[in-house]
């Protein structure tokens, strides 16, 4: 009784309200996208909403477990946690069901799925904060980094098998987990600039690309000193390397990303082939333009709750699930919408400011892969309903319509509240 009281007192309760403000507002939200006049019950189970209010009176039973379950065994299982997700992200591929060209859904009965790839998430991230928070592993070490990439890469791969690209992509945030704890700089780096070679590739001729790498090598061999020669190599080595990635992306294009991918990148950039303009109207550019078109029309109040034509009429393709943001733009307007994203900041600052105030470095590694799960989804999500980002298809983060989403962030919220409330029994 004594350690119950003790939880409830030490539970970040201003972590907890945001959280349910959010799932709330999303739930009303999702009312808003799907509204018919005719179902005007919140709890219709035969309509989404109405099963949005059990998925989250299923969390609410899953977050409550969570905070009662002592704080020791997160740490202890977190490897046997991650070894049973990515089995059954395994046997998803065997098992699962085809969604939308996708086999990443499993039949849980009485006609609800559940997406363990959103589940993985929360598995990764007690992994991780495991491997690293033991008292040997060192980020400097290169044998630490390879075991964290491939802690990582599993499930990004069996993920990339069941062609959940999106979700696959999301498991790549965890990198800054690794430069919080002392991963060089220079990787970061590193990725940026192979962005941004993939990006030129896809704008500029490849000649001139290969010309401006040559300049560039040239003249970082020029200021090199003294000791210029014996990194010459080096320099030749990156320089191969870079060009052979950019003569690379035309495959990636072809034969590893499917065609409605390669699109939705083009689309972003400006440059579709005139042969995939067609299909790009009507796919990608079409959703895009109707989200931001949607998003406009709301103007700085909105146009009040349940009350959006675009989202009424079904203007907004999955205007329930990953444009779900459009809803919100269209009937809550320019304040609504910057009220829900500083509602997600101060989320993700609150979980930043309670993983430094950690003693167990667990915990604080774990605070730090979900508030990169969240910063990324949030980033992703609004931006690609804005035209700034590839539709990539993933959720925004207690907002978008799905029990498999909902729980996975809500386990993993509810995890980083119960440690955070055992930090005071930790010496």
């Amino acid at each position: 009784m004594r350690e119950q009281r003790s939880i409830v007192q030490n539970i970040d309760w201003p972590l907890l309200v945001i959280y349910i403000v959010l799932v709330t507002m999303g739930w009303l939200n999702i009312y808003a996208a799907v509204y018919d006049p005719e179902n005007i019950s919140l709890f219709d189970l035969d309509m989404q909403y109405g099963k949005q209010a059990m998925f989250i009176g299923i969390c609410a039973l899953v977050g409550t477990v969570i905070l009662f379950t002592d704080g020791k065994l997160f740490p202890t299982f977190s490897f046997w946690i991650y070894a049973f997700m990515m089995l059954l992200l395994v046997a998803t591929i065997f098992l699962g069901k085809n969604v939308h060209g996708s086999r990443s859904w499993l039949n849980i009965g009485g006609g609800f799925s559940l997406q363990p790839a959103e589940l993985a998430k929360f598995a990764t991230c007690l992994a991780l904060a495991r491997f690293l928070s033991e008292i040997n592993v060192k980020m400097a070490k290169l044998q630490t980094r390879l075991i964290c990439a491939a802690i990582i890469g599993f499930p990004v791969l069996i993920i990339l098998l069941q062609n959940e690209t999106g979700l696959a992509i999301v498991y790549f945030s965890f990198v800054f987990v690794m430069y919080r704890e002392g991963l060089p700089g220079g990787y970061l780096l590193l990725g940026f600039a192979v962005l941004v070679l993939f990006i030129l590739t896809l704008l500029v001729e490849k000649t001139i690309l290969f010309s401006v790498i040559g300049a560039i090598a040239i003249l970082v061999f020029m200021f090199l000193g003294k000791r210029r020669f014996s990194r010459l190599l080096r320099i030749a080595v990156v320089a191969a390397i870079a060009i052979g990635f950019t003569l690379s992306v035309d495959y990636i294009f072809t034969k590893v990303l499917q065609p409605h991918q390669s699109i939705r990148i083009t689309a972003l950039l400006g440059k579709i082939d005139p042969s995939q303009m067609k299909e790009a109207k009507k796919g990608v550019l079409y959703n895009v333009n109707q989200s931001k078109i949607a998003i406009g029309s709301g103007g700085l109040v909105g146009k009040g709750w349940t009350k959006g034509t675009q989202t009424k009429y079904d203007f907004v393709p999955e205007q329930d699930t990953d444009f779900i943001f459009c809803t919100v733009g269209e009937e809550w307007g320019f304040l609504g919408s910057t009220t829900v994203l500083l509602l997600f900041m101060t989320l993700i600052l609150r979980i930043i400011y309670i993983a430094e105030r950690q003693k167990a470095p667990f915990t604080r590694i774990y605070a730090y892969g979900v508030a990169s799960i969240l910063m990324f989804h949030l980033m992703v999500n609004v931006g690609m309903t804005l035209g700034l980002m590839p539709v990539i298809g993933i959720p925004l983060p207690f907002f978008s319509y799905g029990g498999s989403s909902l729980l996975g962030f809500t386990i993993l919220l509810f995890i980083l509240i119960r440690l955070d409330s055992y930090r005071m029994q930790i010496l």
